[in-house]
């Protein structure tokens, strides 16, 4: 299980790294094909990821508490942050489509999230 939390780990800090050269943070012009090799790169990565969560098995109930909570954190980041960009772009009149696209689909998710818990469990 440790074991299992620390490739988990390794995975999604991997990620946050793809995510953050596409930033170009170092204010360093990427050529397009630097650029295709990330956005690649941060593809099958993200393949990975979702394949650690969608295998991811709990034993008891700790585990389950621990999924929840992690979820929870989750959520409530994800909608918090899309709103405040929704209200920041709104106030400079250049509201990008994707941010509302984005949380209509998070709070759709959690919807039928509710609903597959309550009809599975």
């Amino acid at each position: 299980m440790k074991n299992n939390t620390i490739v988990e780990v390794l995975i999604s800090l991997i990620l946050l790294i793809f995510l953050l050269l596409l930033l170009n943070p170092f204010g360093l012009l990427m050529p397009k094909p630097m650029e295709m090799l990330l956005l690649v790169g941060l593809a099958l990565i993200f393949i990975i990821f979702i394949g650690f969560f969608w295998k991811e098995n709990v034993v008891d109930e700790r585990e389950s508490l621990h999924r929840y909570i992690a979820g929870r954190f989750a959520y409530f980041t994800g909608v918090s942050i899309l709103t405040l960009g929704v209200l920041a772009q709104s106030f400079r009149h250049s509201l990008d489509s994707w941010l509302i696209a984005a949380l209509i689909f998070m709070i759709l998710a959690k919807i039928v999230g509710l609903f597959y818990g309550r009809v599975k469990h």
